[in-house]
């Protein structure tokens, strides 16, 4: 927290101002308005320079040998928001490998709480350079809010979701092995592809996982009336801007909003998008 307010005071972090709104039609979703303007590198369209090679410096926090660094994101949605980058270019939209998994797992030794992983575009990845996302959280503290729904359906108490998703218990202090064996685990159940055959995933998805719990999700597209959604719309966290249909929103509900960007149980899928993008 001490470096990320650091980097804030050198002008390396742009904080996107939200506020929390009151609980309402999207109870149990958090609903925040986003107050700033739309960060430039999402408005913008064609190619997009890779903000990772080189990364800045001011908002680097260490090195994990040659392989990964874990870096401040420069629009974090709280304090703290992490990226776990890979060091040379390797496509956000290929397959996640050994070293990704072991490099999570040695982040997560000492500052756990809520991964996430997009994809690709359609899977709400605003980069093409491989990385994945961290927001800490203590002890005690709720990781999302939808971890009392997630843990419900873990414990044979809740429906299952109405989309094609796999969500798996964590094995308490597993390591870069056990989560390797669920994400293969998920992405051969799903119809993925295997991890471990080479290749690309056959369709974008999302993950998100804490440390008692893996969460896999195949996506369609990335927005839903006027909603852009990545991994932390399934944690329960929406975006509110210029673009979102408040009023539908209320009719229909934050459900209805994620059905609408995943594939039904029984749904036909389309491939995920061409070949991985090269770097800028």
């Amino acid at each position: 927290m001490q470096q990320s307010q650091a980097a804030r005071e050198r002008g390396a972090l742009v904080p996107l101002v939200t506020r929390v709104l009151p609980p309402g039609a999207w109870a149990p979703f958090q609903l925040r308005q986003l107050d700033s303007p739309v960060p430039r590198h999402l408005r913008s369209g064609g190619p997009r320079p890779n903000p990772f090679l080189p990364w800045e410096r001011q908002l680097e926090v260490t090195r994990l040998g040659e392989s990964h660094a874990v870096i401040l994101n420069k629009y974090p949605v709280q304090a703290g928001h992490l990226l776990l980058i890979t060091q040379g270019w390797a496509p956000q939209s290929g397959w996640l490998r050994a070293a990704d998994w072991q490099a999570v797992a040695h982040v997560d030794a000492d500052t756990t709480g809520l991964w996430f992983f997009n994809s690709s575009g359609r899977a709400g990845a605003s980069q093409p350079h491989r990385h994945l996302q961290l927001l800490p959280r203590h002890r005690g503290e709720p990781n999302c809010p939808l971890e009392p729904a997630l843990r419900a359906q873990l414990q044979g108490q809740a429906p299952p979701w109405p989309w094609r998703y796999r969500l798996s218990p964590r094995p308490e202090g597993g390591g870069p092995a056990d989560l390797a064996m669920l994400y293969r685990r998920h992405a051969l159940e799903l119809g993925l592809g295997d991890p471990a055959d080479g290749g690309e995933p056959s369709y974008p998805y999302n993950l998100l996982f804490t440390s008692s719990w893996f969460l896999t999700i195949l996506r369609t597209r990335e927005h839903a009336a006027g909603f852009s959604l990545n991994a932390l719309g399934f944690a329960g966290y929406l975006l509110l801007t210029e673009q979102s249909d408040l009023p539908w929103l209320k009719e229909h509900g934050p459900w209805q909003l994620l059905r609408a960007v995943a594939p039904a149980v029984d749904a036909a899928l389309e491939p995920a998008e061409g070949p991985p993008q090269t770097r800028h």
